[in-house]
């Protein structure tokens, strides 16, 4: 039986804008699982960014519950929010925000010495295990203008979990790198995802969404599709690929 690990219940969002509520999220119900690998899609401005937004806690929605640990993050104080994103959850971006002064190293043992619960050798020699398992520890003294886009989200991928979070937020993880680096960040997420590292990913691009297990169409302000599919194989790729595009054939996207 599928363990949950949040659940969002009657979630809505909405912006102020031209003298007008704009509203992105309108009651959204959405569950998350331990060790899943869920994907979001939708045509651009549906809300997926403001979706995992909410359910991280980087942002608040307007009305509804986002529970974790028996705990609304949507009426939480910012302190205990702040803590929660620095422990329990990790986040990915498209623009990797690595910070340009650091080496790789520094940037992603900034990353664990901000969660004061894991002692200052732990975060080091965790931050040194994460980037040899992604290739990168070599380079660990570079700053990110000196390595690739692939290289620089890699070390933010390993900056994401270094505190080893439960959930795994990533907002268009591949968005901004070629074929190449591509393939590598998601083989990076798809084995940490087997080694039981549940993970919440928006994209646009099916590449990237048939590494799920679980794939969710979001649509005016709410959920309109929902695709299970086993465990991702490279060998099944390209069912895979088929299977997705006409999934999502069925929903006009």
């Amino acid at each position: 039986m599928k363990q949950s690990i949040l659940s969002a219940s009657g979630l809505c969002k909405s912006f102020a804008h031209n003298g007008n509520q704009l509203h992105i999220l309108s009651g959204l119900d959405l569950e998350l699982y331990q060790g899943e690998f869920t994907v979001v899609m939708g045509v651009s401005g549906a809300g997926k960014s403001t979706l995992l937004y909410a359910l991280g806690g980087m942002d608040r929605a307007t009305a509804g519950q986002v529970l974790y640990k028996g705990e609304n993050l949507v009426t939480m104080r910012e302190k205990k929010l702040a803590a929660l994103r620095c422990g329990d959850f990790g986040f990915i971006f498209q623009q990797m925000h690595l910070v340009s002064n650091l080496s790789l190293y520094e940037n992603v043992l900034v990353a664990g010495y901000v969660n004061r619960t894991i002692p200052g050798e732990t975060v080091r020699s965790r931050a040194k295990e994460l980037m040899e398992r992604m290739g990168i520890w070599s380079m660990g003294s570079h700053l990110p203008s000196q390595v690739s886009g692939g290289e620089q989200q890699r070390c933010a991928i390993a900056r994401a979990v270094v505190h080893a979070p439960r959930l795994l937020f990533a907002d268009e993880p591949t968005g901004a790198l070629n074929r190449k680096h591509t393939t590598e960040v998601l083989d990076l997420l798809t084995e940490m995802n087997r080694q039981g590292q549940s993970i919440l990913m928006v994209t646009h691009d099916t590449r990237a969404a048939v590494r799920a297990d679980r794939l969710i169409y979001l649509a005016d302000g709410g959920i309109v599709g929902e695709l299970q599919m086993p465990s991702y194989t490279a060998q099944e790729e390209k069912s895979r690929v088929n299977q997705v595009n006409a999934w999502l054939t069925s929903l006009e996207w």
